[in-house]
């Protein structure tokens, strides 16, 4: 049995073999459906919830995160519309946080609804910056932020420098206005109240929303089973510290209930979310204690760490995360004093055991 195999058989999933198929639902609470997209990258699916509301005076559905604007998610969205809503229509969009994945079809559904979109301030122009002024998800400021922490293959540095529509490719835009969340914020949807509980490491400001009646958690990316959430220190924040903030947001989840129903972005829903933060703590410590190990021995680079911090083989793609991943765990260490940094004469970035 692998260590994800056996981290899993730890949780309990109560619907493991009612995966719902493209354009369908899978009921989890009273109204609380499940659905799910295909997503064009490793991580090959994402889970999206309909949430029944009352809202102005009108019956209808909330939508909690969106998929990526492609031809099929469009198709599969329909299919949605026109078999699972009870003939009611889409009231509000709710967006966890900015990743295309999440906030891609937002400006469509929200159109095609006359629906306004909910979401944290600080996702929403984050989202809004990555789609009308700068795209950070390739281009030669990428590339040379990449080359500082250590990517030398010359063929992967101009591969970044050439992808240049990474985000609008899959978010092409985003809806001209939004209703802001706010941590603690309390949203009323139907006859059920849902409580806003901000993340931060992996997105600016993620939003989750517990229902205590239901004891039910949209978790976002903020708490996924078997998966860890990737945690990455971005070009635009060079010196930040995500994993200290990460760590942070999910310890504060132990507050909740130990039998909450979780509802990942991806993976399937579970219960047993006190032992998944254990977890996920876990899995961190043994990585920063791998890189320590590495940086007793030698300076080392992010880009050096891959291998210690990823056993798979990664494609491009996933390079471009694990990267600013191996980042995130350096600076950890860095900011906690653990680690000193200096750039060398190449210009790469180097840690080195205090």
């Amino acid at each position: 049995m692998s260590l994800a195999d056996a981290l899993e058989a730890q949780l309990d999933y109560p619907w493991a073999d009612q995966v719902p198929a493209a354009g369908t639902s899978v009921a989890l609470a009273p109204g609380v459906k499940w659905i799910r997209m295909s997503l064009p990258f490793a991580l090959d699916h994402i889970n999206l919830w309909l949430l029944r509301d009352s809202w102005r005076g009108r019956e209808g559905w909330t939508v909690v995160d969106c998929g990526v604007d492609r031809a099929d998610s469009r198709a599969d969205w329909e299919t949605v519309f026109a078999n699972e809503l009870d003939g009611l229509p889409v009231l509000r969009v709710i967006v966890t946080h900015f990743h295309p994945d999440h906030i891609g079809l937002a400006h469509w559904l929200c159109a095609r609804w006359e629906a306004p979109l909910w979401i944290s301030a600080t996702d929403y122009h984050a989202a809004l910056y990555a789609c009308t002024v700068a795209n950070n998800f390739g281009g030669a400021e990428l590339a040379n932020y990449f080359a500082s922490h250590g990517m030398a293959d010359p063929g992967d540095l101009q591969q970044v420098r050439e992808r240049k529509f990474y985000y609008t490719g899959l978010v092409p835009r985003v809806p001209g206005t939004f209703v802001r969340l706010m941590d603690q914020m309390m949203l009323q949807m139907g006859t059920h109240g849902w409580r806003c509980i901000v993340g931060y490491g992996h997105a600016p400001e993620h939003m989750s929303l517990y229902c205590d009646e239901l004891n039910l958690l949209i978790g976002g990316d903020m708490m996924l089973p078997r998966i860890s959430t990737n945690v990455s220190v971005y070009l635009t924040e060079p010196e930040a510290d995500p994993l200290t903030l990460f760590l942070d947001s999910i310890s504060r989840f132990r507050a909740l209930p130990a039998d909450t129903l979780v509802l990942p972005s991806h993976g399937k829903p579970f219960r047993g979310l006190h032992t998944r933060i254990g977890q996920l703590e876990e899995h961190h410590r043994l990585r920063l204690d791998d890189v320590m190990q590495a940086a007793r021995k030698a300076p080392v680079s992010a880009h050096d760490m891959l291998p210690v911090l990823f056993k798979r083989k990664l494609d491009l793609h996933q390079t471009t995360f694990a990267l600013g991943e191996s980042v995130a765990h350096l600076h950890r260490l860095w900011h906690s004093g653990q680690l000193v940094r200096e750039r060398d004469a190449d210009g790469i970035w180097r840690f080195a055991a205090v």
